[in-house]
């Protein structure tokens, strides 16, 4: 069967609540006391979605994701709304995939048969781990027993699953990971994102991490539990995909591959990001962070994009190559040489080859082996010189 590799033209949609806020988590996520108005978001996603509309002209959308924050927080209504919204603007194919994150904690039967009537037809579940200890550590409002209830009512009530787990957490051994990750793929998901924990600056796990109050498993540590997530994910049939990203074949996540492929994209809602060619030149967008700023801004100017750029030619074969690299399928070398107006340079191919960080795939196409994943930056780094 032919691959089909076509960039795609995605829509993200960014609910920006939670219920708390995770001591790891850097996303533009808040936190409110007091029911949020619904409507008001609605209405305002509406109009910000014409708006772009407008930007990008007529497209036929091949993806649609709900992200956040915690999108399981909203109204099936809301959900509703905003996908009408979507299918009014540009052409919606029937049986696109249309994603929904979730967290465990925020999750009850009869949203969930909502958001499969409002057209969801994949959620991303927040697991994050499989046992509480760690649960706790994370600051996950759910258990491990919530956490299972949640993929059994997700496998009953959608076509396709996906949750994520992080690992490279304080104290866990090759072998508790291993464990967990069979444990995982033994609930019938079709697709896991695995993440190593990350400690990104402004997060309450920043500045404990800096004073000490735990530590993290060094590099070597950290390049073993990467391996077994290599080994264990592809001998039970949902090889690496992209870097974090494992599935069946056939259930790799449409939306994010819009992402990795270098298509276009557009993004609305409180710091929402969006990525597509307007009047022949790449356009970034950037939306107010601050929700009710941000829904302010759409009221009065119909839409909350307070920063962005054209992106220069360079800066876009430099993107495709980041993003591009990602994949198991790598990039498109003619691609490249369309975005830069040059090859890769030959001497630096040669030496990243002997080394064995990348690797040809035929004659058209590039990309990075195990090894050259770990270090991967350093890699695009040195191919973009």
């Amino acid at each position: 069967m032919q691959l089909d590799r076509s960039p795609g033209f995605g829509v993200y949609v960014h609910w920006p609540f939670c219920a708390a806020k995770c001591p790891y988590c850097d996303f533009n996520s808040h936190v409110r006391h007091q029911p949020v108005d619904q409507e008001r978001f609605a209405r305002a996603f509406a109009t910000e979605l014409a708006t772009m509309r407008e930007r990008t002209g007529p497209r036929e959308v091949t993806s649609i994701f709900l992200g956040g924050g915690t999108p399981s927080l909203m109204k099936p209504e809301t959900v509703g709304a905003v996908l009408d919204a979507v299918a009014k603007n540009w052409t919606v194919p029937a049986g696109i995939e249309v994603t929904l994150e979730a967290n465990p904690s925020s999750v009850e039967a009869e949203r969930f048969r909502g958001y499969r009537a409002a057209g969801v037809n994949r959620v991303s579940l927040g697991v994050q781990a499989l046992n509480d200890t760690d649960l706790r550590f994370l600051g996950r409002l759910h258990n491990v027993s919530e956490a299972l209830v949640a993929i059994d009512l997700a496998r009953q009530i959608f076509p396709r699953l996906s949750f994520d787990l992080i690992y490279a957490r304080p104290g866990q051994t090759p072998e508790a990971w291993e464990n967990e990750l069979e444990q995982a793929i033994g609930y019938a998901v079709d697709h896991l994102s695995l993440y190593q924990l990350t400690i990104e600056q402004g997060t309450p796990f920043y500045a404990l991490h800096k004073a000490k109050k735990f530590i993290l498993p060094d590099d070597d540590h950290a390049a073993e539990l990467y391996e077994i997530t290599q080994e264990v994910t592809a001998a039970r049939g949902l090889p690496a995909y992209e870097i974090s990203n494992h599935a069946r074949p056939g259930a790799e996540s449409r939306h994010n591959l819009t992402y990795w492929r270098y298509g276009e994209y557009v993004g609305v809602g409180p710091g929402a990001h969006g990525r597509f060619v307007e009047n022949g030149h790449r356009v970034v967008t950037i939306a107010e962070k601050a929700p009710e700023s941000w829904a302010d801004l759409v009221e009065a100017q119909g839409h909350g994009v307070v920063d962005g750029e054209l992106l220069t030619r360079s800066e876009e074969a430099d993107e495709f190559l980041l993003m591009g690299l990602r994949l198991a399928e790598g990039i498109d070398l003619a691609r490249y040489e369309h975005y830069s107006g040059r090859s890769l340079s030959a001497t630096r191919l040669a030496t990243l080859q002997q080394e064995g960080l990348v690797a040809s795939i035929g004659n058209s196409r590039l990309r990075a082996t195990p090894a050259g994943m770990i270090v991967l930056d350093a890699v695009v780094a040195d191919l973009a010189r």
